[in-house]
């Protein structure tokens, strides 16, 4: 496989070239904002523009967490999704129905299994981390459960805590495993894999909002998410995949790879984000949590991704790694 001059850059010039993409977009947004708020707003409350702003603000917040973790490596990579995983099911339980009997098994998501996960992570033991909480977890959980001596609605609370943490844990692991992939001609840069498959994922879903005002009529699934529309869908999937194209050069992927790889995983995303509508739906609220500003909770901002992450991590593992 061939690469182009910009993919055999040194890496440290490509990663500067996507801080300083990424830099110069929130920068034309803040001042697209601050105009809107003093052209259209007159300085006043405006739902629409501040929320806007408010959004703004929490992206400049998160892509400095991400960077300062990029800047630590493997380890601050690591960190970062490990601390992002415990939110996630924090938020995830805190709308779960649980009872008394299931402190053990609470006890083991947070404090052994997700912990446990991001290691062998670490040491990049792929044998296990890939059926450790499908297969092992999975296994014990109930078991623990039922030791507790509570059928109330077991099989409901079991289901519900497997999946909770097949969600937020096992699926957005996937992200930091990309370091552990050995591609030939691509050493020393997979932390750029990550930042390929957030910006495209995340930016689908911005893109998609957009499309959705500017030529969205009919929703796609009114009864899960009433604001994705079929313009937004196509639009924004669209639009995105020719950013993950144009992006090609960061990765290991061909032009028309990119293409492929990057439509598969707005797809994914768009679908997680159906999924997870629909989690919160059932559970009668907006929002997963109040921990991002404008975003509402982690899961709100990861909704996508972990549907995406593990398509995108096997998708490069089985056709870039010998």
């Amino acid at each position: 496989m061939s690469y182009s001059p910009a993919q055999n850059a040194p890496f440290h010039e490509q990663t500067q070239w996507l801080f300083l993409a990424v830099l110069g977009v929130l920068v034309v947004a803040s001042v697209i904002g601050g105009l809107l708020k003093w052209r259209v707003a007159d300085g006043e409350a405006h739902g629409v523009i501040d929320n806007l702003n408010s959004r703004i603000k929490a992206w400049w917040v998160m892509v400095l967490f991400v960077s300062l973790a990029f800047t630590f490596g493997k380890t601050g990579v690591i960190l970062l999704f490990m601390f992002m995983s415990f939110s996630a099911l924090r938020e995830y339980v805190t709308l779960t129905y649980t009872r008394t009997a299931d402190h053990l098994v609470l006890a083991l998501m947070f404090y052994i299994a997700l912990p446990l996960q991001y290691y062998f992570i670490w040491i990049e033991w792929y044998g296990l981390y890939s059926i450790f909480i499908p297969v092992h977890v999975f296994l014990i959980m109930p078991i623990l459960a039922s030791l507790g001596g509570d059928t109330n609605r077991f099989l409901e609370r079991t289901a519900k805590m497997q999946w909770g943490l097949m969600i937020c844990v096992f699926c957005l692991s996937h992200l930091p495993a990309l370091l552990t992939l050995e591609i030939p001609g691509y050493e020393g840069r997979n932390l750029l894999l990550i930042a390929y498959l957030i910006m495209v994922v995340q930016g689908s879903d911005v893109l998609q909002y957009v499309w959705g005002k500017l030529v969205g009529k009919r929703p796609v699934a009114p009864q899960l998410s009433p604001s994705k529309t079929v313009g937004g869908l196509v639009g924004g999937i669209a639009s995105a995949t020719l950013l993950g194209t144009g992006l090609y050069w960061c990765t290991p992927f061909a032009p028309w790879q990119a293409a492929l790889v990057s439509l598969t995983i707005c797809l994914m995303g768009f679908l997680g984000g159906l999924v997870m509508s629909a989690i919160k739906r059932d559970r009668g609220v907006k929002d997963w949590g109040t921990m991002i500003e404008g975003h509402g909770g982690m899961l709100d901002r990861l909704d996508s991704v972990v549907f995406a992450a593990p398509v995108f991590f096997h998708v490069v593992r089985y056709w870039w790694v010998p």
